[in-house]
């Protein structure tokens, strides 16, 4: 049968255009820079992170590692429901064998599961393990994946971010806007490099969460959007940018799949400082 499909090819009977994905481009050996105006500026040299292949099922491992990491252990009381003194009357009186508290002709039920005041059959454990344990080499493949897969506009477009107007993957800032501390100059970036529109699709979507937990803190449910990187954790951009709807912002030492990969899916729409990139040559390796 390959016999049949080689001669196929050869004389270009048989097209399988339609059925080839075509490859996708490497980032550039050179990253373009943009000014505050969104203007180009200048070229910076590619760290190796952006040129790792994207594993999805590795950064989804990763991405439940580190989710599971922030699990609190939980249990109950280990005297909860055994605190009473009780008995058993016995067989013979036409009522259930269980455990009754002491003093009264018909006293209610106590201790045994299933009954008012009862310990509970299975209780959850403090000691049951909820950490799922990952290798430190495999959780810093997983964020260089995780890097790599925000420099392709197929991956981040597939996330459901809005790219049309971004002028090149990854984006790269100057430094000089680490040092806006207003939202508004904050926005203003935002509209000359493109990211905008994306902001309004997360403010778009923000919705009231269905059930109890709008009693419990977390009423309101929010897409994400940018992930702002910088470079240190005291810069003024992070008070400017950090109410925008679904912008997360981060320094570049602090990076993790909770923020690069939301929901373990790859490819969200990040911005980088210049500053940040050169510190990012020297970590997850």
């Amino acid at each position: 049968m390959g016999a049949v499909v080689k001669e196929l090819l050869k004389f270009k009977l048989l097209d399988l255009s339609p059925y080839i994905k075509p490859a996708e481009e490497r980032p550039p050996e050179a990253l373009k820079v943009y000014d505050v105006n969104g203007q180009y500026m200048a070229d910076i040299e590619t760290p190796i992170h952006f040129y790792e292949p994207v594993r999805p099922d590795l950064i989804r491992r990763a991405y439940l590692s580190a989710l599971s990491a922030r699990f609190q252990p939980k249990g109950v009381y280990e005297g909860a429901g055994k605190e009473h003194s009780c008995e058993s009357f016995g067989v013979g009186l036409g009522i259930a064998r269980i455990p009754r508290y002491k003093g009264h002709l018909w006293p209610r039920g106590c201790f045994a599961p299933n009954t008012r005041g009862g310990r509970r059959a299975h209780p959850p454990r403090p000691e049951k393990k909820l950490h799922e344990e990952i290798n430190w080499k495999e959780k810093n493949l997983a964020i260089r994946s995780a890097i790599a897969a925000t420099a392709y506009k197929s991956w981040v477009a597939a996330r459901g971010h809005m790219v049309e107007k971004v002028p090149s993957l990854p984006l790269v800032v100057s430094g000089d806007a680490e040092k806006i501390a207003k939202a508004k100059e904050a926005k203003k970036l935002f509209e000359v490099l493109g990211l905008w529109p994306d902001v309004e699709r997360a403010a778009e979507g923000v919705k009231i969460r269905a059930g109890k937990g709008k009693m419990r803190g977390r009423r309101y449910k929010e897409p994400k959007s940018v992930l702002v990187v910088v470079s240190e954790l005291d810069v003024p951009l992070i008070s400017a940018v950090r109410n925008f709807p679904g912008v997360d912002v981060v320094p570049v030492n602090h990076l993790n799949m909770l923020v690069l990969a939301p929901g373990g899916v790859p490819g969200r729409l990040t911005l980088w400082t210049a500053t940040a990139v050169e510190r990012l040559k020297g970590l997850f390796l």
